[in-house]
């Protein structure tokens, strides 16, 4: 029998949270201003849609929730792995002990031989539905994660954008955007106030 490893997508983990950090730790007071104003509110007094972005690589490695449920999947994950790795090397010693009774004659009959062969064939077979159904729970716990994962991301925005008033908050992934003012990197701010919202559960 062969294990397949189910890699633990924690980039997964995050409704495709999967992301590079960009300075969120840049001080606040070296932000180009206008006029006095950050750069992101003088453009709104100008009618311009406020924007600003969460960095989510640095949304994963400083948010409690999502570490917590990483280390949970990835531990249940482990303890999967050396489960299957277990009834593997039995199987793998059941069937060298089978070739061996066979070659040294030791069966009485040829039906005590297709018996033995048969149990063997029966402990793989248990043994791989075993690995579909551990797989199946770990890619149903996965989902629920993600979504709780999105959710909590959408709701706390949603919370902190009635006072901060902005058109639009971008997620910034790799390269997907090409340019960004460091001013409107929000993502020290979400993350404090989502780490300070989780652990008051």
């Amino acid at each position: 029998m062969r294990f397949i490893k189910k890699n633990v997508p924690v980039a997964l983990l995050a409704l495709s949270l999967v992301v590079p950090f960009a300075g969120c730790g840049e001080d606040k007071n070296k932000q180009v201003k206008s006029n006095g104003l950050p750069r992101a509110e003088a453009a709104a007094e100008k009618g311009t849609p406020r924007i600003a972005y969460v960095d989510l690589d640095s949304l994963q490695n400083h948010y409690q929730f999502f570490m917590d449920g990483k280390a949970k999947f990835e531990a249940k994950q482990k303890k999967l792995e050396n489960a299957l790795k277990q009834k593997g090397e039995a199987l793998q010693k059941n069937v060298a002990e089978f070739q061996r009774k066979l070659q040294q004659g030791e069966y009485t009959s040829e039906q005590q031989a297709r018996n033995a062969q048969s149990a063997l064939a029966k402990q793989e077979s248990a043994a791989e539905q075993y690995r579909q159904a551990s797989l199946k729970e770990l890619d149903e716990e996965q989902t629920k994660f993600n979504e709780a994962l999105h959710d909590s991301l959408n709701n706390y925005l949603s919370e902190y954008n009635k006072t901060h008033k902005y058109s639009m908050i971008l997620s910034k992934s790799g390269d997907n955007i090409l340019y960004a003012d460091k001013s409107m990197d929000i993502t020290d701010e979400v993350i404090a106030g989502l780490n300070k919202r989780y652990n008051k559960k």
